[in-house]
């Protein structure tokens, strides 16, 4: 079944751009979570590994406290493109 679905994914707010989805998996396509909570675990995982670096002496005090990525949610297209709520298009998706 191909039908219309919600999720969410994560987002960075660019110079150029706006807000664009950022995260993709190794086939460079989006990766949209099931829950708002999944992607919120991500972000937080991320934040966690820029810490470590800081701490390691791999990454700047400002870099690595500074966490520039959100949860978007969007609905998901049966081919597998997203719409998020300002009604920009991106995609396709990847299976997360």
């Amino acid at each position: 079944m191909n039908d219309v679905r919600n999720g969410f994914t994560i987002y960075i707010n660019t110079f150029f751009q706006g807000p664009v989805p950022v995260l993709t998996g190794d086939d460079e396509k989006f990766i949209v979570f099931e829950t708002e909570l999944e992607a919120q675990k991500e972000i937080v995982d991320n934040a966690m590994i820029r810490l470590q670096q800081f701490l390691d002496g791999e990454r700047d005090y400002d870099d690595a406290i500074t966490v520039e990525e959100y949860v978007v949610p969007v609905t998901v297209h049966p081919d597998g493109s997203f719409t998020d709520e300002a009604g920009k298009c991106f995609g396709p998706e990847r299976e997360h």
